[in-house]
């Protein structure tokens, strides 16, 4: 079997993230890994909190806290989120570790030795006041465009413009608010883009056409525009120090590498800190040098962060003149909406991993998302429609489909699958239709089309139901014992066709519906195209329990206390 290497982007360090976060990038990640570890695939599932930057920093002196405190306590509070989420990472590292520090101080030799670093000089906002140089994140003041008073130097979060530091009106330090800055030279390292443009057009153009379009036209429009140079060092207490060995200079003042560049080296440096804990029994090198042949690399991530991953990560990788595993697939998705206005971390607007968590157990928030995932276009996330969905496809289709078949069953026939009855056309009829949709669910996970997925898995669940109202063993049982037992039999072979083949997207669900029966001999991964036209996995006489609700209803009153608790429109 292949061997397949999966990364999501990195999540901020800075809070818990939003729902149009999980579905971008970490979500999607991990129902392609449980789905190839399913099939029998040697799968590495990485990720880690992206720990640099200039928000970090800010973030820490709001909360009091160190930088290096603040991102120890984040870090194990968005990982508890998402083992909440069931996200079954191989390893979810920090890119603050000292893996990444050494591979990344790599990385920016070997670039230097190739002649694709350069220190120059430029001019930038510094304040006596703090004694330092201001990134862009640390200067704030007034936008000239909008007259919004707590513009970043890089950008107002209110018009959105672009903006330089020198553009603000009455700009200010974000550090201590002073307003005595002035504008100084200094020295930073730049990347030099512009001469590795022609590798990375030739780069791009040989995997494109595999990519989503979304990916592909992302990465074209910024070859289009041209790569140049861009400055890879900061003015920050806070990230992967400039290596003294070779910038003397640069390190004695303190220079760190900026957050883009050492970010996604990260996705090595955290694959290297899931090999030196049980380093007997794993290469990380195998995984990402000289793995072009033997791994296939897919990475997951929204469209803001494919810019990163398809030119300018692979331009850093290229000019190491390493062999070095780039990705073979970039999945890109748009954005999750709320009621058609953004998510938004700063402004708190939306709803967030943890309240999600605290509103609903997991499963129904990872089938919703899976289920409208903003692959082609935008999708926007409605209190109607995640109640709608819940209350038609997990309520209504799976978990009143498994409640009534094993009631009934024990109820009729005691805690055993019952026996009697041999399978007629009606049975053949339903195992062809179950080995087609499960071909069309294979086919739709393989190809990474996440909604097209769900909607074969529903309709897999759907056949179940068409198959109980068709043979309708409530009105069997008055007439034909052993009709019953078959229909009932073959329902909860069903049940647990749909235990197996569900998990990617509703683990903990699945688990129960599995667990329902006593089958001390059931080690199936997946379901085979012959035992799906067979349903004959659960034999009579098996034990079974009913397992409490898998899913409830949501009502009405539901309904309207989301929307008291979170809103149902944006501003």
């Amino acid at each position: 079997m292949a061997r397949h290497l999966i990364t999501s982007a990195l999540p901020y360090i800075n809070g818990i993230k939003h729902l149009g976060n999980m579905v971008g990038s970490m979500l999607p990640a991990d129902v392609y890994s449980r789905y190839l570890r399913q099939r029998g695939h040697d799968v590495l599932y990485i990720c880690a909190t992206d720990e640099h930057g200039t928000p970090a920093e800010l973030a820490a002196k709001e909360a009091g806290l160190s930088v290096a405190e603040f991102c120890a306590q984040a870090h194990d509070a968005q990982k508890a989120v998402y083992d909440g989420f069931a996200l079954a990472f191989d390893y979810f590292g920090r890119s603050s570790s000292a893996q990444n520090v050494e591979i990344t101080q790599h990385f920016a030799r070997r670039l230097n030795e190739n002649g694709f670093i350069e220190e120059r000089a430029i001019r930038q906002v510094y304040s006596p006041v703090d004694g330092r140089f201001l990134p862009d994140r640390y200067v704030e003041g007034t936008c000239p465009h909008c007259g919004y008073d707590k513009a970043r130097g890089d950008q107002c979060e209110n018009c959105t413009r672009v903006l330089d530091p020198t553009d603000l009106i009455n700009p200010r330090s974000a550090i201590s608010g002073s307003t005595e800055l002035e504008v100084r030279e200094t020295k930073h390292l730049f990347l030099l883009q512009s001469k590795l443009q022609h590798e990375v057009e030739e780069w791009v153009a040989r995997h494109e056409a595999d990519w989503p379009q979304l990916a592909s036209s992302i990465a074209r429009k910024w070859l289009t525009e041209g790569l140049h140079d861009r400055a890879i060092t900061r003015d920050l207490d806070w990230g992967v120090p400039v290596p003294a060995d070779t910038w003397p200079e640069l390190a004695a003042e303190g220079k760190v590498f900026y957050v883009w560049f050492d970010a996604p080296i990260e996705y090595i440096g955290a694959t290297k800190e899931w090999s030196d804990a049980d380093p007997e029994n794993r290469d990380w090198k195998s995984w990402w040098y000289e793995a072009d042949e033997s791994v296939r690399y897919t990475e997951f991530m929204a469209k803001d962060n494919v810019p990163f991953h398809t030119v300018m990560f692979p331009a850093t990788q290229l000019g190491v003149r390493e062999p070095w595993k780039k990705v073979d697939y970039v999945k890109a998705f748009n954005w999750l909406t709320y009621y058609g206005g953004k998510f938004s971390t700063s402004q708190k607007r939306g709803v967030f991993t943890d309240q999600a968590l605290d509103v609903l157990p997991a499963d129904y928030w990872r089938y919703f998302l899976i289920a409208n995932a903003p692959e082609s276009d935008d999708s926007s996330f409605t209190w109607e429609h995640f109640t709608a969905t819940v209350n038609k496809d997990l309520a209504d289709t799976l978990g009143n489909f498994v409640n009534r078949v094993l009631s009934f069953s024990r109820k009729r026939f005691g805690d055993a699958v019952p026996e009697g009855g041999v399978p007629g056309e009606a049975e053949a009829r339903l195992g062809e239709e179950i080995a087609r949709l499960l071909a069309e669910y294979e086919t739709q996970m393989e190809a990474l089309q996440f909604r097209k997925a769900a909607a074969a898995l529903r309709a897999l669940w759907s056949a179940g139901n068409s198959y109980l109202e068709e043979k309708a063993p409530w009105l069997q049982i008055k007439t034909d014992q052993e009709a019953a037992a078959l229909t009932l039999r073959t329902a909860m072979n069903l049940i647990h066709l749909y235990a197996v083949v569900s998990e990617p997207l509703i683990p903990s669900s699945a688990r129960a519906m599995r667990e329902a029966f006593t089958l001390p001999d059931d080690t199936a991964t997946w379901i085979t195209q012959e035992e799906a036209r067979a349903l004959t996995g659960v034999p009579a006489g098996t034990p079974f329990t009913v397992p409490p609700v898998l899913f409830a209803k949501l009502t009405e009153d539901d309904l309207a206390a989301y929307k008291e608790r979170f809103g149902g429109v944006t501003e």
